[in-house]
């Protein structure tokens, strides 16, 4: 007979968005789009960045980070995905299930705690731009971007251990597109309230915190640009932050609504709806909007285009 603390379950069975072979081809190519979006923005972003001196600063620093964490976030699930849609057995073995949950918290928290620095750059810009520099000098702005990836990481890890841990003894289907917590802790064949309270207690600090620190950021941002003299002052400085927000609001909408209500059945069929969000479009949608909405970044690329046709 096996211990109760050992794993007998080696496989999981990943049940996927729909088990409709029309659909499953249909998704196949929209989210490959997707994704493909996602890669060549967010590189094209980083490569701009890099190679244009003048977006050498902090703002452009953590938009550096950002995309970063964007192109690693969405191909820690989209690929598995992907091959799954052409698949006829969805398999995913323990070890790898374990990885994805980690990779997937440890770039997800970083994410929303790196928007939350970027929001308190965007304070220090409007709020105090002849001290600006002093302020979000290289170390600080290194610090910063460096505890992100620190705290995301540490998070995860607690989460990745205390499900590792659990005896898995059958069944062995995961009801959803990738190894997410929930639906995980779902199969385990033990006592899973200490998991649940920890993700409850812990990520949902963690994004409520985050959340809130960067709505008081704006909250301050928006009286100093009630204070501007000039109309285009106040929309120079609205253009820099409504970029951001908006991707705030897309991630952290999609964050607490899959982890701080409590889990049934329902939630799980609703959470996989939301994580493809911030999984697949998310991350597509963030070097538009960020290009767009950003004069700096379209001058840029178009010094670039220029410089590399001559």
């Amino acid at each position: 007979m096996e211990s109760q603390n050992q794993t007998s379950v080696t496989l999981f069975v990943l049940l996927g968005l729909t088990d409709q072979i029309n659909l499953q081809i249909i998704f196949f190519g929209v989210f490959l789009l997707f994704y493909m979006t996602s890669l060549i923005g967010n590189i094209s972003i980083m490569v701009i960045i890099a190679l244009a001196p003048t977006l050498h600063t902090p703002m452009y620093l953590f938009l550096w980070n950002l995309s970063l964490l964007d192109t690693f976030f969405s191909s820690v699930t989209v690929p598995k995905m992907l091959a799954d849609f052409l698949s006829v057995k969805k398999t995913i073995s323990f070890g790898s299930c374990i990885s994805q949950i980690h990779f997937f918290h440890f770039l997800g928290s970083t994410e929303v705690l790196l928007l939350t620095a970027m929001s308190y750059d965007r304070y220090v810009a409007i709020g105090h731009p002849l001290r600006y520099k002093i302020i979000m000098n290289f170390k600080v702005c290194f610090i910063m971007a460096l505890g992100c990836w620190m705290t995301g990481f540490f998070h995860s890890l607690l989460h990745t251990v205390m499900t590792a841990k659990l005896p898995f003894c059958g069944p062995n289907m995961v009801n959803h597109f990738f190894c997410d917590i929930k639906p995980v802790l779902k199969l385990a064949c033990s006592d899973t309230s200490i998991n649940l309270k920890l993700l409850g207690c812990v990520t949902g600090t963690l994004v409520t915190a985050t959340l809130l620190l960067t709505l008081l950021s704006y909250l301050f941002i928006s009286k100093f640009i009630l204070r501007m003299q000039t109309t285009e002052g106040r929309q120079r400085a609205f253009s820099t932050c409504t970029a951001h927000l908006t991707v705030v609001f897309f991630l952290y909408g999609t964050a607490i609504f899959t982890y701080v209500r409590p889990s049934n059945q329902n939630s799980l069929d609703q959470d996989r709806v939301a994580a493809l969000l911030f999984t697949v479009i998310t991350p597509a949608l963030n070097p538009i909007i960020y290009t767009l909405r950003n004069k700096d970044m379209k001058k840029s690329i178009r010094k670039l285009i220029k410089s590399w046709s001559l």
